[in-house]
């Protein structure tokens, strides 16, 4: 967004420093602003920034147009020191807009520091190699809640566990697949027995719930996993083959509709191979194809997707090579030849990352990362649960006991399964026992806190035992509070994230104060404006490039008169009339009811006739040609029908009234505004610039 880009923009002129005030005499002030010291190495690293370079790079010969650029830098490295100092002399840093956009990008750095980078490493690295091989699999469900009471769930993985002891002992996958399906759908009218029931056709890395794609990468072909849980409930999966991943190649086919029993079909398709095979170009077989949609673009599928083909054509894919087509193969759609015109390949590791990444934010290895950040930062920040027994060993093989010194037993009381409904509420009065739940770090968090949470972050759901409902709260109530306490440590811990939080800072403070201060203030100062138009349209001169945007060149006032059907009116009848029109002065309307009443009666229309008025200016129109640029009627054909050009006068070039070049002039006044705001600036903050130090500096 324009906005970001600008505040980037800003931030280049300060780097990713803070306001260093190393005190070494190797080190000399270069400015003063205020009581602010700028030293020469932090001036240093904020302008090889902004030039991209490094202080480590070989130093070229130091040349008067480096010296400039450095001079020059340093003047808007004053400006925006001075705008930064007053910005928060007038509170900028405290707007709610600026801490609002500022938070914004403040998550977006610190969701790396949130996570464990190993986990995430392997996680990523797993995601590429998967990403290599696409798998045809076929499953069961059990259907259960991920919210389902324990008796509930227990029934449904004692279900499960029955399905996979029958496929696995000689019954059909399938049959009992439609078995289990059929039973699930019993009483439902809409229900129809799928040949193909649980066949989930090819697919790769993201397609399916994270649980289950482990489970299923990690089968051999024919293998049967044992019942996996996800969200949906228990699977029981089937691994039907495993082939190299072609991503979205683009290919071309040959489909011809017929069962199983068509030998029709199967004629036509063996009579498309042979034409094949006796050299024939795919294009023009492909004509005869059933699929009208690429018959006619020789059979092309383009960017398709695996999912949306039958499973077939991903296993005949593997075994061709760019150029070569297949044999006639059958699916449940009829007979089929495919193609291969360019095979897709898949990208480097590292060129895939951000999506990983991306995808990452919607699925459920996500968590992983994190969940191991989270135990690591307990142990770091002496996190500490006072509702568990704490052990302490005392000697050798033994564990002393410690009692729990807090409970949640009070707010489990208070809960009602009002909670399911998203509905509950407490009244904080009611909670007596305010001993600490847990501490992370410096901060503690009691049963107030947590019953503040719960009532947040309580919503629809399906019910189950409010025991095991306020254990589950309670540990995403630590995990969050151990996020946020980490997240609070993040500018102490890494100085380079509390530079560039800084940064984003003082950029989104410039250009609110900038905005304020300079864009706003020159389009509303409408008394200061029209007298800056006053002074500068006076020293505007037609002899001076620079200002030939304040001035039009010469231009003509036209009229164009277009007739529609020049059988209706014949051009020679409506030069006449025009010609009058000039000499009585008509105008537009006066014109148009002229050219109409010409017209023979049958043919008499004024949606015919067209009359319009403009000014074009030479250089910046294709109306007129250069023999056209005086005062006259110039014919043109427009067949079927023809126009009339009337150049009515030539105007000579001359200045732009304000309204014509508002934002010319507007700009230049914004320019004089940041020039006065500069000076005071400077002059309120009694700025000093050690030049003799500047031009110790190379680089």
């Amino acid at each position: 967004m324009k906005i970001k880009h600008l505040i980037l923009a800003a931030i280049g002129l300060l780097g990713v420093s803070a306001f260093a005030t190393a005190q070494v005499d190797s080190d000399p002030v270069v400015f003063e602003i205020g009581n602010t010291q700028i030293r020469k190495s932090e001036f240093m690293k904020d302008f090889l920034q902004s030039a991209g370079l490094n202080s480590a790079d070989p130093t070229a010969p130091f040349t008067t147009a480096k010296h400039k650029a450095l001079m020059d830098y340093a003047d808007l490295y004053v400006t925006f020191r001075c705008k930064l100092a007053d910005a928060y002399q007038y509170g900028f840093n405290q707007r709610p807009e600026l801490l609002r956009e500022l938070k914004t990008y403040r998550d977006e750095l610190a969701a790396p520091y949130l996570i464990d980078s190993a986990t995430m490493n392997t996680l990523l690295r797993e995601a590429y190699d998967r990403n290599h091989y696409a798998l045809h699999a076929a499953h069961i469900l059990i259907n259960v809640a991920p919210d389902a009471a324990p008796d509930d769930t227990l029934k449904a993985k004692q279900r499960a566990d029955e399905v996979y002891k029958r496929v696995t002992s000689g019954e059909d996958f399938t049959t009992v697949a439609q078995e289990i399906v059929a039973s699930q759908n019993k009483g439902n009218p809409a229900y129809r027995t799928n040949p193909n029931e649980g066949d989930l056709g090819f697919f790769t890395v993201f397609s399916m719930v994270y649980p289950f794609e482990s489970a299923v990468y990690a089968l051999k072909v024919g293998e049967i996993s044992k019942p996996v849980r996800t969200r949906f409930g228990y699977h029981i999966i089937k691994l039907l083959n495993k082939v190299e991943y072609y991503g979205r190649p683009t290919m071309a086919h040959i489909w011809v509709r017929g069962d199983i029993d068509s030998l029709q079909a199967v004629r036509s398709i063996n009579n498309c191979y042979r034409r094949l095979q006796d050299g024939e170009p795919f294009s023009r077989v492909a004509r005869v194809s059933d699929d009208n949609g690429t018959s006619g673009q020789g059979g092309v599928l383009k960017d398709i997707d695996m999912s949306r083909m039958p499973p077939q054509y991903i296993e005949q894919l593997a075994t061709l090579k760019e150029g070569e087509y297949t044999k006639p193969f059958q699916t449940q759609y009829g007979w089929h030849i495919i193609a291969l015109i360019k095979a897709d390949t898949i990208p480097s590791f590292e060129s895939l990352i951000p999506y990983y990444k991306q995808r990452f934010t919607r699925d459920q290895r996500a968590k992983a990362p994190q969940d191991v950040f989270i135990a690591s930062a307990k142990q770091k920040y002496n996190f500490v649960d006072y509702t568990k027994p704490e052990y302490t060993t005392v000697k050798k093989k033994q564990k002393l006991v410690r009692e729990a010194t807090a409970s949640l037993a009070e707010l489990r009381s208070l809960l009602t399964d009002s909670v399911f409904s998203g509905t509950w509420q407490c009244d904080p009065a009611a909670i007596t026992d305010l001993r600490p739940l847990f501490s992370i770090g410096d901060t503690s968090y009691t049963a107030y806190n947590f019953m503040r949470y719960i009532i947040k972050t309580q919503e629809m759901e399906a019910s189950y035992p409010l025991d095991e409902y306020i254990e589950n709260k309670y540990n995403r109530f630590i995990d969050g509070r151990v996020l946020m306490y980490a997240d609070s440590q993040l500018e102490k811990e890494y100085p380079e994230f509390a530079e560039l939080v800084d940064s984003y800072r003082h950029g989104l403070m410039i250009f609110k104060y900038n905005d304020t201060m300079v864009w706003s203030k020159a389009i509303y100062d409408t008394v200061g404006f029209n007298a800056f138009y006053a002074v500068e349209s006076n020293k505007k001169s037609l002899s001076d490039t620079a200002d030939a945007v304040f001035f039009w060149k010469q231009r003509a006032r036209v009229t164009i008169v277009s007739v529609s059907d020049s059988a209706a009116l014949p051009p020679n009848k409506a030069s006449k009339v025009i010609l009058k029109g000039i000499k009585k002065q008509w105008n537009n309307s006066e014109l148009v009811d002229a050219l109409t009443n010409t017209m023979a009666k049958s043919t008499r229309d004024k949606g015919r006739i067209k009359v319009e008025t403009d000014i074009v200016e030479r250089g910046n129109q294709s109306l007129l040609n250069n023999s056209e640029w005086s005062v006259g009627v110039y014919p043109r054909s427009d067949a079927p029908g023809y126009k009339y050009i009337i150049v009515e006068r030539i105007i000579d070039p001359c200045l732009k009234e304000l309204s014509e070049a508002r934002g010319f002039y507007l700009n230049d006044y914004q320019n004089e505004v940041e020039r006065r705001l500069a000076q005071s600036l400077r002059e309120k903050y009694n700025v000093k610039v050690h030049q003799n130090v500047l031009n110790t500096i190379t680089y």
